[in-house]
């Protein structure tokens, strides 16, 4: 990976363009992980874009490729929900690989890139940023109660999704959204925030966007090492340890309408959350995971 040219950065809510010239610079081949870089100014969903191409042209995306976006108009959240981005504050993007690993290990795949996102948060913009089982990116703001978040607000999120091709591995899609020089009048929610809003050093993001990119990539590597095998590799306990869920009281919204109240005590072999509820063990793959309210919190 390159080392980032000096520059000043700039301040917390001034919107400036990406370079795409300088950005393939730091990031394509051989300079850094990327074998294709493409930046649009505007896009309805990475995901959905790049997933159409990779089924049209699968060799045109060699892995690893990114698709970054200006501003996301329709962006796709779990669970359907849309997501909009204005031009220029935030991250939208979608990264396409093509390991070849079992099919039990596709549940990390949202986990372990929110662990490369956190530990580039971390690094680059000095903002102690964790997990929120199974997708969300979240700092603790330390005030302002909410419910279902406590103290927590959203910084971000990741949508997976595997798109089956006629000859080799399926592409993983990983779309990532960060929300990073908005002001609280900007924000969609009472949940969430942006880096410019919870004390980053900085809100430059292209340095951000190198950080993630740079921290996925090892991240990738060491899973695929293992042959996908999380905790063989030292990446579930990283996990773990970055996941503000575990060890909380949670209410879970499953899928169809029922609710799950209970602890969340560890994630299980395939990355889904344990819940000790009514004296045993469920595992849930899906929901949403409601904090609920303590001391702590």
């Amino acid at each position: 990976m390159a080392t980032w040219p000096r520059r000043n950065p700039p301040s917390h809510h001034v919107r400036v363009t990406f370079d795409a010239d300088r950005l393939r610079g730091l990031l394509l081949s051989p300079s850094g992980p990327l074998a294709r870089l493409e930046v649009v100014d505007e896009v309805a969903s990475t995901n959905t874009a790049l997933a159409d191409e990779v089924r049209a042209a699968p060799s045109l995306w060699p892995d690893p490729g990114l698709l970054l976006a200006e501003r996301q108009t329709a962006g796709r959240g779990r669970a359907g929900r849309t997501w909009t981005t204005q031009a220029d504050t935030s991250l939208t993007g979608t990264v396409v690989v093509r390991p070849n690993l079992p099919p039990s290990s596709v549940g990390w795949v949202p986990l372990l890139a929110g662990l490369g996102v956190v530990t580039a948060l971390r690094a680059t913009a000095g903002v102690r940023a964790f997990l929120k089982w199974p997708n969300d990116i979240v700092v603790d703001n330390l005030a302002g109660h909410v419910e279902g978040w406590g103290t927590w607000r959203k910084l971000g999120g990741i949508l997976t999704e595997v798109v089956p091709l006629p000859d080799g591995p399926p592409a993983v899609l990983v779309g990532i959204g960060i929300n990073v020089t908005q002001r609280p009048d900007e924000l969609p929610v009472p949940s969430a925030t942006s880096l410019a809003l919870s004390g980053a050093r900085h809100a430059d993001r292209e340095s951000v966007l190198v950080a993630i990119v740079g921290s996925l990539d090892r991240v990738a590597r060491r899973f695929v090492a293992a042959s996908g095998d999380a905790r063989a590799s030292g990446l579930a306990d990283e996990v773990a340890a970055a996941c503000v869920t575990l060890g909380r009281t949670v209410h879970v919204d499953l899928p169809g309408g029922a609710r799950l109240d209970g602890v969340a005590s560890r994630l299980d072999d395939a990355g889904a959350l344990v819940v000790h509820a009514g004296g045993e063990d469920r595992t849930v793959l899906a929901g949403d995971v409601l904090l609920v309210r303590s001391p702590q919190m």
